[in-house]
């Protein structure tokens, strides 16, 4: 890495689209690609930039993780206690990781194929569009969270694994499309990601420990710093846009970057 400045808008644009229903696994897809970065040699660097995110998730988060992990850990020793939203909140988080895992793992493959094609990243950001399309065609509903939402977001969650499809657009919309209100269907959605992310953050780890080629390239704690900053505004900013419903217009954004990406690469091709 001969610049430091390429790490730093990699950060940025970690902390930009981490959380906003834009893909940041796509945008980072197509950064490396135009910066020419060895995405192996990359890893631990991307690590740092999912820790320094998930990070900021559960600082915007702490209050309901404190709650639902005391409820929880109250219920292991007293019957009362499962009597609590936190304790049935914890279950249904779990059932939903646990898809997540099962439909993402087999996936790796694929996903890795997927980063390093423009048409893919293209398409996976028009399935985004056409899912924050629907959004607003679906009438408001305040229906109790349940185990078939969970699992069905734990579904989606896993499927969002392929870049240019947005974890946090795809889980909110299938939240909202079960009859979630919208301040639900953000809660629900960002804590479902916290074990999620901490799970594949851990995977990463120990294949970098594995094989140790990857390296921390000049400026990277800067750049995760950069990320936990503006992931912690993103979040406050998307909370904002869900609970106004003007959220689902980033589907316009999604479009037009996956149409143009997919021309681009078609256009290579002459």
């Amino acid at each position: 890495m001969d610049s430091t400045w390429q790490i730093l808008v990699l950060g940025v644009v970690q902390g930009v689209t981490e959380f906003l229903p834009i893909s940041s696994s796509g945008h980072l897809a197509l950064l490396q690609t135009f910066f020419e970065l060895p995405a192996g040699n990359l890893l631990a660097f991307d690590l740092m930039l999912h820790c320094a995110t998930v990070l900021a998730v559960m600082l915007f988060f702490r209050e309901d993780i404190a709650a639902i992990g005391t409820q929880w850990c109250r219920g292991l020793f007293l019957k009362k206690a499962r009597e609590t939203e936190g304790w049935r909140c914890a279950w249904l988080i779990l059932a939903g990781t646990v898809v997540t895992a099962v439909v993402a793992l087999p996936l790796e493959g694929a996903v890795e194929k997927a980063m390093s094609s423009r048409f893919a990243v293209g398409v996976g950001l028009l399935v985004t569009a056409g899912l924050l399309c629907l959004v607003p065609l679906v009438p408001e509903r305040q229906k109790a969270l349940s185990l078939r939402t969970a699992l069905l977001v734990g579904l989606v969650q896993g499927l969002a694994v392929f870049p240019g499809v947005s974890r946090s657009g795809s889980t909110l919309a299938v939240a909202l499309f079960m009859g979630l209100t919208g301040r639900d269907a953000f809660r629900l959605s960002f804590l479902m990601s916290i074990p999620a992310i901490l799970g594949a953050s851990l995977l990463e780890a120990v294949y970098i420990l594995r094989h140790p080629f990857s390296v921390l390239p000049d400026g990277c704690f800067w750049a995760a710093l950069i990320a936990f900053a503006l992931g912690c505004l993103s979040l406050a900013f998307l909370r904002r846009l869900v609970l106004s419903g003007k959220w689902p217009y980033f589907g316009l954004y999604c479009f037009l970057l996956g149409l143009t990406v997919i021309m681009f690469d078609v256009a290579a091709y002459f």
